[in-house]
């Protein structure tokens, strides 16, 4: 497929301009028995919607739970929803059914959603390690700053800025003339392996993949470790041991979240600019990092957070139906 004819599948637009009609996904490449992996993504995908709806259903029917800090619990487990929604289903179709070629617009409208959704998870972690950090750095005052009108701003905010910063790298994709392989070497219409298939200039578009990559991984990476900076420094103020571990359990479920999120993706990126890493391993690192943080994000707060728990065995009647429904249905 890398000798595939770009002209013969293209549509002129004029004579230096080439847009391709559809681009082919390369996916894994000589992997025996590579379809019980796509079955196990199946079995991810499932147990992503059950966990995230479940989460869901708990945090709108338990009214203790009306809060300002679960109006962000319930944002990222929409968000991780969308983003499984938005990738499995159609990696499903690819791969398991053999349907690799995708049209041009199919292709640009897939890339934005998976790295948008990526992307809220990434600045939704920062709300929360912000809403641990005002509890515990200024504890008295945390009811009068963290509001829910405040941060429902916060989140109104954080959704236009990254529809903004992600639609803007994805039209600037648009601008390219593409008129040499057409042939994808990843899993989904990733924005780096696609726009460096074009023979026009890149340039603007390898810095536009910088800066969202600084501005959707790195600062909230650096922002979160800042604000557990000042949270330690300020439990070591505290004198009794006791308030110190009874502070930090309340932490613990957003630094698991933070750790399984942010660890991969820095380190397979890191990775990839300073040594080679086979396409094969870089797929597979790359659709996992995308994929098990929303799996495991539900499973977490369910099974880590005390005021979750305690509104789960509070109304087992209430919740019965919504979870028997559900189960029905950069570089």
């Amino acid at each position: 497929f890398n000798s595939l004819n770009a002209h013969q599948t293209a549509v002129m637009l004029n004579a230096t301009f080439v847009r391709p009609e559809k681009f082919y996904l390369s996916g894994f490449s000589n992997i025996p028995h590579v379809k019980y992996y796509y079955v196990f993504l199946c079995f991810v995908y499932v147990v992503t919607v059950l966990g995230n709806a479940f989460l869901m259903s708990v945090i709108y029917l338990a009214k203790t739970l009306h809060t300002a800090k679960y109006m962000i619990v319930f944002n990222l487990a929409l968000t991780d929803l969308c983003e499984s929604t938005a990738l499995i289903p159609k990696l499903l179709d690819t791969f398991l059914f053999d349907n690799r070629y995708i049209i041009y617009e199919a292709c640009l409208s897939y890339m934005f959603f998976v790295l948008f959704f990526t992307s809220m998870q990434s600045w939704t972690l920062l709300t929360m390690a912000y809403d641990r950090f005002v509890a515990i750095c200024f504890p008295l005052r945390y009811h009068a700053i963290v509001t829910k009108p405040a941060v429902a701003a916060i989140l109104m905010f954080i959704w236009c800025f990254l529809v903004s910063l992600v639609a803007s790298a994805v039209s600037l994709v648009d601008r390219l003339s593409f008129c040499r392989s057409l042939v994808i070497n990843s899993f989904f219409c990733d924005h780096g392996p696609t726009y460096r298939l074009a023979c026009s200039d890149t340039s603007l578009n390898f810095i536009m993949a910088f800066v969202a990559f600084i501005m959707i991984m790195i600062i909230p990476f650096i922002l979160i470790v800042i604000s557990y900076i000042c949270i330690a420094i300020a439990l070591i103020k505290i004198a009794s041991e006791e308030e110190q571990i009874k502070a930090l359990k309340t932490c613990t479920s957003h630094l698991i979240l933070v750790a399984i999120f942010f660890l991969p993706i820095l380190s397979t990126n890191i990775a990839s600019l300073a040594t080679y890493i086979h396409p094969n391993a870089r797929i597979v690192n790359s659709s996992l990092t995308h994929i098990i943080p929303a799996m495991l994000n539900p499973i977490i707060y369910s099974l880590k957070t005390e005021e979750v728990l305690i509104s789960i065995k509070n109304q087992p009647f209430t919740l019965r139906a919504p979870v028997i429904f559900i189960s029905c249905n950069y570089y």
